[in-house]
């Protein structure tokens, strides 16, 4: 698996510098982050959908969906691949690989605060 997100990962650097008329994925870039981010969350929203109504092939076809979004996100904000394999690794020399990090583990200083996408803002404006 760690391949073929590493080459996702180079194909969506690549195509940064594409034609965003001949490619989806330079138009997207070309969107800003938060348009890749509203994606991203609509792939998640298809994969829970899917699943709940025990879609399987419906959940692979979204699921793949869902991380080619992750890439793309990623890569627009300089997250590398290797980088959250490091991360896991971290996390499973910790607690277990299939665990997720109790929340008394993680430094308050770096909680993020919950930020409103553009799209839900200027819905809230009227």
């Amino acid at each position: 698996m760690n391949d073929s997100l590493e080459r996702l990962f180079s194909q969506v650097i690549e195509a940064k510098s594409a034609d965003p008329a001949l490619s989806r994925t330079a138009k997207l870039m070309r969107s800003g982050l938060p348009k890749m981010a509203k994606k991203l969350a609509e792939e998640a929203i298809e994969v829970v959908i899917d699943a709940m109504n025990g879609e399987r092939e419906a959940v692979v076809r979204e699921s793949a969906d869902l991380i080619y979004n992750l890439v793309v996100l990623w890569a627009e904000a300089g997250v590398r691949p290797q980088d959250v394999f490091a991360e896991m690794a971290r996390r499973e020399r910790l607690f277990g690989l299939a665990e997720k990090v109790p929340k008394k583990h993680i430094d308050a200083s770096s909680r993020r605060k919950v930020v409103m996408l553009e799209a839900r803002r200027k819905a809230r404006r009227r």
